[in-house]
């Protein structure tokens, strides 16, 4: 019996954490930054205590994002109407997974700077030479490539949502941009988190989906590292 209580304790932990990446879409964030990030960790070859560092600071943000979770759950149940309270119980939950997450990047910038500035002076070496127009003819491309998805999509929205987000290509296309010209770590971190922002702000606004904007981080990555590759070997 008691095996029995254990196991059914433990199947309802695994479906909380599934019903938190189903129904929230911050989650959803959370675990792709995570195998993102975990990925780069095997690649750059963390030590152990680096990995520990690494873990504690993912697995905070997803904690703190499930706390919240259940709090609001629990909140809907007793409030129907607006109350202040509530409002602010909600507030100071979200406001823990703000502080978790900014921990989760100062952990990445001492954990990364390092090695991330030694591998971008190895891959970008000779490339911040470019002129500025090649910047420019970039971001222009970066334009007409996204309109001409989504003038072939179906829902054919040029302005305003539709595949892909138009502002997260340009975003991502433009941190890159800087990343390759300015080569350094730490300015590339600051342009790479403004771009999320951007990309943040389109799925907040309503205005496109996660795959959306995913798509459109994508195409302005690939197409402005795919110019400027091609034109410092012309």
């Amino acid at each position: 019996m008691k095996i029995r209580k254990l196991i059914d304790s433990f199947n309802y932990a695994v479906t909380g954490v599934i019903y938190t990446f189903r129904t929230q879409r911050n989650m959803k964030i959370h675990y792709l930054v995570a195998v993102m990030v975990l990925l780069l960790s095997i690649l750059l070859g963390l030590s152990k205590l680096e990995i520990i560092a690494v873990f504690f600071a993912i697995s905070l943000v997803i904690i703190t994002e499930m706390i919240n979770t259940s709090i609001e759950a629990t909140i809907d149940i007793y409030v129907k109407e607006f109350h202040p309270l509530a409002k602010i119980a909600k507030n100071v939950a979200a406001g823990s997974v703000l502080i978790a997450a900014i921990n989760s990047l100062v952990v990445a910038y001492f954990v990364f700077y390092d090695r991330l500035n030694m591998l971008g002076n190895l891959l970008i070496r000779g490339v911040y030479n470019f002129p500025p127009y090649v910047t420019l003819v970039t971001l222009i491309i970066v334009v007409i490539i996204t309109v001409a998805i989504k003038s072939v999509s179906a829902e054919r929205k040029i302005l305003r949502g539709g595949m892909p987000s138009g502002h997260t290509a340009i975003a991502f296309s433009i941190a890159t941009a800087i990343t390759l010209i300015v080569k350094n770590a730490f300015i590339a971190f600051l342009s790479f988190f403004l771009a999320l922002l951007v990309a943040h702000s389109r799925i907040e606004g309503r205005i496109h989906s996660f795959l959306e904007t995913i798509i459109g981080a994508i195409i302005g990555l690939l197409v402005t590292i795919f110019i400027f590759q091609v034109i410092s070997r012309m």
